[in-house]
């Protein structure tokens, strides 16, 4: 009866801070800044509050004692990712969206629109993501636009598929400089051309503009200060994480906190970044700095940093004006997260320290170290989570010596209050397990590239992300997994043995009522390491990438029209949700807005309709491009949902 009596107790800072982000947070508009302020202020002080008790009440004297070793290490770490959080918190404080803006100064050229060159890098790309993004960029409304194609790849083919779309070819006689140097190679031509452009968009190869694209983003510009504006990218399929586990109709891909909240909110700041692609930046900027800089692999970042010291301003404008395609393969996925970081670290030890005698604002050196707090402290701080509880078990080391009532008073209502405060910022993108599992994944390459960027002088190779390939077949990323399958075995096995009454694990008793707080720990782990090791089991991706889609169509088959619902569809295959009776290899057509009368086979037979092959002239295929890439509107989800989640989970596990 003590001891509930004393939870209980500990329980009363829950139960406050609960009622009050339970009353404040349902009640207040998003858009109310007063609150967003008083939510990320309430959660920095209660982070804080929980610091001061773990420095001065939950570990050892600094001595040379293996505990006391063990346990500053893991708080020196953990006190470092809540200095990354709190920076983060910070700038989350403001937001600034930019929509009335763009929609002010739509024609602010008036009778004479400027020249915007569209520059498309492409290095090893297939055909088919090319001509998505052709396709695309065709369909831009803007008079003055000129296409280019930067090929690194120098391919012959793709001289004729530019010309089929309205593009101009570029290639070079060297890569040197990667993506940034393809860029400057084609501006220093055009620079010398009769119509030099005033301004130049950048698209990855893999996407694709929307129609609007360059009238909203060249609509900023108005302001002469205005360098560069930035717009999110937004996938038309799911991320490795998400088509691994079943959830992408559920929970967003891993970059829509970034762009959908961060960014507005440094934009907010003055402090907007670069993302490379979906990005347009004035000529006039440009050549002020020299051309697209080169000293680091995210030349984007560095690109914002050297404008702003220069006097020009990147800004953000939150609308969905372009699609991509997410890295499809999990390596991928950590090569690209790896070279981010590596990109970063580059940038601070060569170019800009944050604490060097340069000419940054305040803010931006602000926006330097939170980014390199970040990089630097999450990826490490959740390796060592996975490893601590293991020191308990074999070794008999206490990295945190508390009690249970001791983490309900301090602990738990700091975690109540993010969990709740980001959730309502974002709209539901923090899911604590999720979100775990995609830093685990990329953390020890994330570790390492740290510790090359900051410490080894490079050149560092440039990795190009790998988009497209043969994506049909399930694949296990053993070299990715088993890491992870030797710390679950290691973690299940200190669990386990104790309870054989084994003499090596007698230690198990010292931790007195904190037993409770390892095994909670522990098991927490086992969860979080079970989810990334099938994360790491690749499904296979067919007739990828599809669009999800409710549009309702007439199939009509020899002289028969049925009515259906259009649930999936893809530039070659299509669901349709219709009548029972039809037959593998029968032939007809579907009506398709925009595209017009299409030709279709039944594949096969699915439990509410069929499955189709999508057969296109030429000319259909293009304008099912524009159709499936180019809508005014933003695929996949933007929020979270648990409830969805689990249907897809319970059908995931169905299928296997």
């Amino acid at each position: 009866m003590l001891i509930l009596d004393t939870y209980l107790s500990s329980f009363a800072l829950v139960a406050v801070v609960a009622g009050l982000v339970l009353l404040v947070g349902p009640l207040a508009r998003k858009s109310n800044d007063w609150i967003r302020v008083f939510l990320l202020a309430l959660t920095a002080i209660l982070a804080w509050r929980y610091m001061v008790w773990r420095i001065t009440a939950t570990v050892p004297p600094l001595s040379f004692d293996i505990d006391a070793i063990a346990s500053w290490i893991f708080l020196t770490v953990e006190g470092l990712a809540l200095v990354s959080s709190t920076s983060a918190y910070f700038i989350l404080t403001r937001r600034r969206e930019r929509h009335a803006e763009a929609d002010a100064h739509l024609r602010w050229w008036g009778d004479d629109p400027p020249q915007v060159d569209l520059y498309i890098a492409t290095y090893n790309e297939e055909r088919a993501v090319l001509e998505r993004t052709l396709s695309g960029a065709r369909a831009i409304d803007y008079p003055k636009l000129r296409v280019f194609v930067l090929d690194d790849g120098r391919r012959d083919w793709l001289t004729e598929l530019c010309q089929e779309y309205g593009a101009e070819h570029r290639t070079r006689p060297d890569n040197n400089h990667a993506k940034a140097g393809n860029i400057n190679y084609t501006l220093r031509q055009r620079l010398q051309d009769p119509d030099p452009p005033a301004f130049a968009a950048v698209l990855d190869a893999d996407f694709v503009p929307h129609p609007n694209f360059i009238r909203r983003v060249l609509a900023l510009f108005h302001d002469p200060g205005v360098g560069l504006v930035q717009t999110p990218q937004h996938f038309f399929n799911p991320d490795p994480i998400q088509h691994n586990l079943g959830i992408a109709q559920a929970y967003p891909d891993e970059q829509r906190f970034f762009f959908d909240h961060l960014e507005p909110a440094r934009d907010g700041w003055g402090i907007a970044v670069c993302c490379g692609t979906s990005s347009m930046v004035r000529i006039e900027g440009v050549k002020a700095i020299g051309g697209f800089p080169t000293e680091s692999v995210t030349e984007d970042f560095l690109l914002t940093i050297r404008l702003d010291e220069h006097g020009y301003q990147t800004v953000y404008l939150n609308e969905p004006l372009t699609e991509g395609l997410a890295p499809e393969g999990l390596q991928e996925y950590i090569v690209q997260r790896g070279r981010w970081c590596l990109g970063m670290m580059e940038i601070i030890r060569n170019v800009y320290n944050p604490f060097g005698t340069n000419r940054l604002r305040l803010m931006q050196r602000i926006s330097l170290l939170d980014s390199l707090m970040f990089w630097t402290t999450t990826f490490p701080f959740r390796l060592v989570s996975l490893l601590c509880p293991l020191l308990y078990w074999y070794f008999g080391i206490i990295v945190v010596n508390a009690s249970v009532s001791d983490i309900i008073t301090y602990y738990m209502p700091y975690y109540i209050a993010v969990l709740f405060t980001l959730n309502w910022i974002s709209g539901g993108l923090i899911m604590p397990l999720l979100n775990d599992v995609s830093q685990l994944l990329a953390a020890w390459p994330i570790t390492r590239a740290v510790w090359m960027g900051l410490f080894t002088p490079g050149p560092h190779k440039f990795r190009v992300t790998a988009k497209g390939g043969d994506r049909t077949k399930a694949v296990v990323q053993w070299p990715i997994m088993r890491p992870f399958a030797i710390i679950f075995v290691l973690t299940l096995l200190g669990l386990l043995l104790p309870l054989t009454g084994d003499i090596l694990f007698s230690h198990v008793s010292r931790a007195g009522d904190g037993i409770r707080i390892i095994i909670f720990w522990t098991l927490y782990n086992l969860a979080v390491l079970a989810v990334t090791m099938a994360a790491c089991i690749e499904r296979p991706r067919v007739n990828r990438p599809q669009r999800i889609a409710t549009e309702q169509v007439i199939l009509s088959v020899d002289i028969n029209r049925f009515y259906g619902w259009l649930t999936d569809l893809g530039v070659d295959g299509a669901r349709i949700r219709g009548p029972a009776g039809l037959s593998i290899g029968e032939r007809g057509t579907i009506e398709l807005e925009g595209v017009g009368e299409v030709a279709v086979r039944i594949a096969e037979t699915a439990p509410d309709g069929y499955i189709l092959d999508v057969l296109t002239t030429p000319q259909q295929y293009s304008l099912l491009l524009r159709k499936l890439y180019t809508a005014d509107a933003a695929p996949g989800t933007t929020r979270g949902d648990l409830a969805v989640m689990m249907k897809g989970w319970a059908r995931l596990f169905a299928s296997r």
